[in-house]
């Protein structure tokens, strides 16, 4: 499968489908990221065997990819099990590529069904739609924009129901424990 194109917004889409994002309608970013990554050797803090490979900014600063809250299918082929959402974008699908796979449910589309971002400097979580065929519910309202996501809201995919639990709030989050760390050495 080709790489998803990213538009100036921010929105990931299929460049094969669609002429232009289809939320915003704006051209793809004219910036190749993996090629510029890799004229760049050493930059980064990319494992060994990952040069040329986006770094999340948690993942940057702290060394790890920690979890920033979870899913927890309450209903569905899938009900009881629970997803890790790390920082960034978090792509929700069918397919094992997906950060959140969901393979046991045959309505939710293979790749980009939806996506639930971290945003780590501002501590906000939001639920975009894919660029899938299939629908995104959130509090049972159709998501055809990104939403803001709060506790114990509740995503819809397929037959899945994804209960939203966060982790990281203006209560607790990863830079707050980079700051003591670094504040006791």
């Amino acid at each position: 499968m080709e790489p998803l194109t990213r538009c100036e917004n921010g929105h990931y889409y299929d460049s094969k489908k669609h002429s232009s994002c289809p939320f915003c309608g704006v051209q793809e970013l004219n910036i190749d990221i993996q090629k510029t990554m890799a004229k760049r050797p050493g930059s980064g803090n990319a494992p060994a065997g990952e040069a040329g490979k986006t770094v999340g900014i948690y993942k940057q600063k702290l060394g790890i990819d920690p979890v920033v809250g979870w899913l927890v299918a309450i209903s569905g082929p899938v009900k009881g099990q629970d997803f890790r959402i790390t920082a960034e974008k978090n792509f929700i699908g069918r397919s094992e590529k997906m950060d959140v796979s969901i393979v046991d449910d045959q309505t939710i589309s293979r790749e980009n069904h939806a996506v639930v971002s971290f945003n780590p400097k501002n501590l906000a979580f939001r639920l975009f739609p894919g660029d899938s065929k299939g629908l995104v519910f959130l509090n049972e309202e159709e998501v055809i924009m990104p939403v803001e996501l709060y506790s114990y809201d509740i995503i819809e995919v397929g037959q899945t129901k994804l209960l939203f639990i966060p982790m990281c709030s203006e209560r607790f989050h990863w830079n707050m424990v980079n700051d003591v760390e670094n504040k006791a050495e």
